[in-house]
């Protein structure tokens, strides 16, 4: 059987049949993402690695709970999120979210901060993602994020994941994805317009009047 020709779904049900290569294949397809989703998050090489090998040893001790309401993708990205969550949580000396504090409900899902500075831009912080001259500077951009928000910006518009898919893999609701995503990818463009933005066409927000 060639299981190169097998979608994720046949593949997790040969997988829960006890065919270990079928496994394979799937950490063969999504390994990278894996990583790369990991290394965005924890900002470290090795570190990374630990968080994709823990990703697949947990996926593997829980595939025969894995219901499959659920893409394969989205389980995976989000059995991810949470080891990458928790790495940074046991990190000393540096100041990091909590997996509470970076799953937890915002609050308040109305309000959009306005950013104080902005240019007119033809291309979002998530096309810009994909160009090599700019990547760097996205990561860059990204490690100034709150966790929670950059946790939202990358499975949304990094991975490819749906609001739905978003909200599954974190434990939130649509609502709040909606808003995270929105904050980041403001914060974002303001961050990258300073170092990008054309000066001529930057428009500077008045201060808030708070009287």
């Amino acid at each position: 059987m060639d299981l190169s020709k097998l979608s994720d779904a046949e593949l997790v049900r040969a997988a829960k049949q006890g065919e270990l290569a079928a496994f394979e294949e799937l950490v063969s397809r999504h390994e990278r993402q894996i990583y790369t989703l990991a290394l965005r998050l924890v900002q470290n090489p090795h570190d990374a690695e630990d968080v994709t090998q823990q990703t697949f040893l947990s996926a593997v001790q829980a595939l025969d709970g894995f219901r499959e309401e659920a893409s394969f993708g989205t389980w995976i990205h989000r059995i991810a999120t949470h080891a990458a969550l928790k790495l940074l949580r046991k990190r000393q000396g540096l100041d990091t979210v909590s997996l509470e504090q970076a799953t937890e409900p915002d609050q308040e899902t109305d309000t959009i901060p306005h950013p104080e500075y902005i240019a007119d831009w033809r291309q979002s912080p998530a096309e810009l993602v994909h160009q090599h001259e700019t990547r760097r500077l996205l990561d860059e951009a990204l490690a100034q994020l709150d966790t929670k928000h950059r946790v939202v910006f990358l499975l949304r518009d990094v991975e490819g994941l749906s609001v739905r898919e978003t909200a599954e893999a974190l434990g939130l609701t649509e609502a709040n994805v909606k808003v995270r995503l929105l904050r980041a990818r403001l914060q974002l463009r303001e961050y990258l317009t300073r170092v990008l933005g054309d000066p001529a066409k930057r428009l500077v927000h008045p201060p808030h009047n708070h009287d």
